[in-house]
């Protein structure tokens, strides 16, 4: 057996151990953010049981009419857990059959499974979110209280925000490592790549896949009157002074004011910020880097939450308007230590 083998055989080994550890570890999680609860809410899914905040969440699901959770009333908290011991055995077994039907075949039947458990996730969402009590608490006439299938969602004074868990992760590093190794194995690269390189691309790729899918690349758009700020809570109105904060789990927080922005971040210490995005003050809704950008601050810019701080692409720009609102010309760094 060549090292090229040998190594598909390993990683098929360690796709089906990642795919297996999930009957042990959360697959899911929701977090709930709201200013009552500052340290934030989460529901953790296993294979086989609900973790987390899992009664604070049924209480306040009571009030406005959604069902509470129970674990015994999900068929799937039954059979999952052997569902995914099923296709990691399958996946371990496949590394010794020598074979690229039996790959494919495994990558096709994993692939379908995962696209079943989504859609089955989803459907529970909705039924949840939209089966209310009539009777209820609080009812909001037309509101339904589905929780994003991946992503973030507002959701009343919460904010929900739903993504893979640690098993969830394994799993989908597991499926990509059975399609990596089929792709190479199938010889689709040989003609643009020779083995030295295949045998990178093949450790590699499952990594590229899995960090270019957890964090949004680029500013999300803000929505001008229809958005509220994260800080403030009041609503994104005025768009030349809007702003935009991107964490390390890919959440999306959106500002009125690159004031509130600053003021966010400094009291949201444990929310890691991966990118701020400010927008350009001549420009229509167009958000830039808030590293990259140079900021002039003057009380003739009357910014809605009084910050009075605009944002610009170059500094010959920014000097213009200066000279022309009587300010200062100020940098990033400056506005995180000063601009609070």
């Amino acid at each position: 057996m060549d090292a090229y083998s040998n190594l598909s055989k390993w990683l098929l080994v360690i796709a089906g151990l990642c795919i297996t550890s999930a009957v042990f570890l959360p697959i899911w999680r929701i977090e709930l953010d709201a200013p009552q609860y500052p340290e934030g809410l989460g529901l953790q899914i296993y294979a086989n049981r609900l973790a987390g905040d899992v009664d604070i969440i049924n209480g306040l699901n009571h009030y406005i009419g959604m069902k509470t959770l129970h674990a015994e009333e999900f068929i799937e908290f039954t059979v999952l857990p052997y569902i995914i011991g099923f296709f990691g055995l399958w996946t371990i077994l496949t590394a010794f059959l020598k074979s690229k039907r039996a790959v494919l075949i495994l990558l096709i039947c994993f692939a379908l499974f995962g696209a079943l458990a989504m859609y089955d996730f989803w459907r529970w969402e909705y039924e949840y979110g939209h089966n209310l009590d009539p009777t209820a608490a609080i009812i909001v006439p037309g509101m339904a209280y589905q929780p994003p299938l991946i992503g973030f969602k507002q959701l009343l004074n919460f904010g929900a925000y739903s993504i893979p868990d640690i098993g969830g992760w394994l799993m989908l590093t597991g499926g990509i490592l059975i399609g990596s190794v089929y792709v190479f194995q199938a010889g689709f690269l040989d003609r643009f790549i020779n083995r030295g390189n295949k045998l990178s691309l093949i450790l590699g790729l499952p990594l590229v896949f899995i960090f270019s899918s957890c964090v949004p690349d680029g500013p999300q758009a803000i929505n001008i009157n229809k958005d509220n700020c994260a800080h403030c809570k009041m609503t994104i109105a005025e768009e030349h002074f809007a702003a935009e904060l991107i964490t390390q789990k890919g959440r999306v927080y959106k500002f009125d004011d690159i004031s509130c922005l600053l003021a966010f971040h400094y009291d949201n210490e444990d929310k890691t910020m991966k990118n701020a995005y400010v927008h350009y003050y001549p420009g229509n809704n167009e958000l830039i880097p808030a590293e990259a950008a140079f900021y002039i601050k003057s009380p003739e810019l009357k910014s809605p939450m009084a910050g009075n701080i605009a944002a610009f692409k170059t500094e010959a720009e920014a000097n213009e308007y200066k000279l022309k609102l009587k300010g200062e010309l100020l940098d990033w760094n400056f506005l995180q230590q000063n601009g609070r």
